[in-house]
């Protein structure tokens, strides 16, 4: 589950400054250029042309990018780029213009495997002519983020970290706890909220995805990237030791059903907007919510805590000691083209420098694998603990319900998202959910949806 929940909470209609959306042909361009951009200051103005891009920000996501196109305007002034804010309609809108024969020049898609899906069936160009500046601001893992089949096809521009904890800093006090950098730190942590009066954990159960992205951690933190990738493209079936393994592992919190905010009752009635309320009310009913960086939008907007007195986030414990251990499960915006003209290739390659990162990044709202991009650009300490460890990440994947078929990864009530469900309500039966699991993914990955 990308960070789409959030969203969908702000889909605002937005007006871009008509500058920065000036009219023309989808991708024409007059005049060409070789050059690389990696920092900003010069001007490019032998190249021109218009790059219509369909993108999913609205609201003020929108005003942000639009920063970015005004930076990139500052080198290539004859460049016109051309958002279309679309939203959450992003996929069905580019398959209908492909459809038809009309895609845009550029989009930003969220999900990996409609991405490798459209390279595969040809409709994608390849972006290896951002490869050289591509590879000096990113690690090879972000690279092959966005490499189908041996091919570069995308740039992961924004990213939302995933492996987050977000607590509730006076409930923390009380107890005399921090942060867990480990899982059995944080299994006992919770012990002790519990014993000072507030539940541990508040569980969003009303939303499948929220439990997903709870298993997707810990196994990612336990087995690797590499047995992690195994199991999203169901090269290992889901009653695989390694599943019932972390499974078990997540039985220790879901199981433990006095210390779930509104018992088990509350965490499978609970939506994942709920989760955090209760968790950042005062009083609280709940100390610390498993989630992706997007949780702050929500503590912001919904309740009265402030960041660092009220609030504040660690990364997700590491659940067993080496290289792993601190491995990021991301939700990610991938920048993809359909044509390939100078001003598309002078764009997507300003697009993976550290200036196009800061663009957005010093507004807020946004997470990087730029690695050029210095923690101190970030406009808060929150959002500096939450963004700056993406970027230094040597093992990074995308949520593992974005890359499986939709009927088993990412549809409500069914696949994962009902049989997780289905566990949470029956922590014990982990070997039948297991089963569970296999027999629904078998079924989607035979029927390719």
């Amino acid at each position: 589950m990308t960070n789409r929940v959030v969203r969908g909470l702000a889909l605002a209609a937005v007006v871009i400054p008509v500058a920065l959306l000036a009219a023309g042909c989808g991708g024409s361009s007059n005049k060409s250029s070789n050059s690389t951009t990696t920092s900003g200051g010069s001007s490019n103005s032998n190249v021109s042309g218009t790059v219509t891009f369909d993108g999913i920000w609205t609201g003020s996501e929108a005003a942000s990018f639009a920063k970015v196109i005004a930076a990139f305007n500052k080198q290539y002034p004859n460049v016109h780029i051309k958002y279309k804010p679309v939203g959450n309609n992003v996929p069905t809108v580019v398959g209908t213009a492909v459809a038809g024969g009309h895609p845009p020049d550029m989009a930003d898609i969220a999900q990996p495997g409609l991405v490798k899906q459209l390279a595969q069936q040809g409709h994608l160009k390849p972006i290896t002519y951002a490869q050289s500046v591509i590879s000096a601001n990113f690690a090879p893992v972000w690279q092959q983020l966005g490499t189908v089949d041996g091919k570069l096809y995308a740039l992961v521009f924004k990213a939302a970290n995933k492996s987050l904890v977000w607590y509730n800093v006076p409930a923390f006090k009380a107890a005399g706890v921090t942060a867990p950098k480990t899982w059995t730190q944080m299994l006992s942590d919770a012990k002790t909220l519990k014993a000072s009066g507030t539940p541990a954990y508040s569980i969003g159960g009303a939303d499948g995805w929220t439990l997903t992205d709870m298993f997707e951690n810990l196994y990612l933190r336990t087995y690797g990237q590499a047995k992690y990738e195994a199991l999203s493209a169901h090269k290992i079936k889901w009653t695989d030791p390694s599943v019932i393994a972390t499974l078990k592992e997540m039985a220790q919190v879901i199981g433990d059903t006095g210390n779930l905010a509104g018992g088990a009752a509350g965490a499978i009635q609970n939506g994942f907007n709920d989760s955090v309320t209760n968790a950042f009310s005062d009083p609280p009913k709940g100390a610390m919510v498993f989630e992706g960086d997007f949780v702050a939008g929500v503590i912001t907007s919904s309740t009265k805590a402030k960041p660092g007195t009220g609030f504040n986030a660690a990364p997700f414990p590491a659940v067993k000691a080496g290289p792993n251990a601190n491995a990021v499960e991301i939700g990610g915006d991938l920048f993809v083209t359909f044509r390939d003209t100078p001003a598309i290739e002078a764009f997507v390659k300003y697009l993976a420098t550290a200036d196009a990162a800061e663009a957005w990044a010093r507004q807020g709202g946004f997470g990087t694998g730029n690695k050029n991009v210095p923690a101190s650009i970030y406009p808060d300490s929150i959002t500096r603990a939450t963004e700056a460890p993406i970027g230094k990440a040597t093992a990074v994947v995308f949520d593992m319900s974005d890359e499986q078929p939709s009927a088993f990864g990412a549809t409500t009530g069914q696949g994962e998202w009902g049989i997780f469900q289905d566990f949470l309500k029956n922590p014990s039966d982990v070997n039948g959910i297991a089963s569970k699991l296999e027999t629904a993914a078998a079924a989607a990955y035979k029927g390719g949806k």
